[in-house]
């Protein structure tokens, strides 16, 4: 059971994409923390891929644990694969909001005045007059 717990806090937080942006977990900013603590032990995925295939051995003497012992050889797989590819976990880190200046913000006013119908479509006909 303390193989699982640290299977889930070390899976919790979620990484930062290269691309786009990524949307944090409901209290992830907690785990990530501990996760930074550790450093390269758990931002490189060759280690959590070793971590994985290792606690997926003894779950695989026990035939009620052999579900768990295959999701964790496929999870050890997944993050072989990224390491090969280069990957590794990073954190999301939250970016300070910039208020916006109040002189940026006001743009230039318009040079021309808006457009008009022509003269004769402005004179009100005497039918809408009697309105």
């Amino acid at each position: 059971s303390a193989a699982g717990v640290l299977v889930c806090l070390l899976e919790y937080p979620r990484s930062k994409r290269k691309k786009g942006s990524t949307m944090e977990r409901c209290g992830q900013k907690y785990l990530t923390a501990v996760v930074k603590v550790f450093g390269p032990l758990t931002r490189n995925y060759y280690i959590r891929a070793i971590l994985h295939a290792a606690l997926a051995v003894p779950a695989g003497f026990l035939l009620s644990t052999i579900l768990g012992t295959v999701c964790l050889g496929i999870a050890s797989g997944i993050y072989l694969l990224a390491a090969v590819r280069g990957e590794e976990w990073r954190p999301i880190e939250q970016k300070p909001r910039e208020r916006p200046h109040m002189g940026d913000t006001i743009k230039q006013p318009p040079s021309n005045p808006p457009p008009r119908p022509p003269a004769d479509a402005r004179k009100k006909q005497p039918a809408e007059v009697g309105g």
